[in-house]
């Protein structure tokens, strides 16, 4: 007996567990975000965050220039990281451009240093956007798209 593949409800697009995200806006990109559904929310790596007033400055690091980000607070979030500790971060809102697909997230600052990736997209960020292939990477990138 044969076994027909399940159609799914959803017609979202397939990601793989690390996708390029760019941030026009912030001319910053592409950068290398890895997919996390286990994850809450979407993290950001930055340096030198600042916070005064309803503003945050940061720095990041981009192709080896070090480029200084100013933008709205949107507020702060007490997050609890994979390690279980605990810190407050300020959250700010970007247009990501992931693929074909262009939406706005909230994303937390914070010094990923010691994380393989400098972006982390969680389930937030992902929920009726895409499907996340766990086993494959670079699935939306223009350069790279499999047929």
């Amino acid at each position: 007996m044969t076994t027909l593949p399940r159609p799914t409800m959803f017609l979202l697009p397939q990601a793989g567990w690390k996708e390029h995200v760019r941030m026009p806006k912030l001319k910053l990109g592409p950068i290398v975000a890895k997919l996390d559904t286990g994850a809450r929310s979407a993290a950001l790596h930055a340096d030198e965050i600042h916070v005064s007033g309803r503003r945050v400055t940061f720095v990041i690091i981009d192709e080896g220039r070090r480029r200084t980000y100013k933008a709205p607070l949107v507020g702060q979030k007490r997050i609890k990281s994979s390690n279980g500790i605990s810190e407050m971060r300020a959250v700010i809102r970007a247009t990501l451009e992931v693929g074909k697909s262009v939406f706005k997230a909230e994303i937390t600052l914070t010094d990923r240093t010691d994380m393989d990736v400098p972006m982390l997209l969680g389930r937030n960020t992902l929920k009726g956007r895409f499907l996340v292939n766990p086993a494959r990477t670079f699935l939306l990138d223009r350069k790279t798209r499999q047929p």
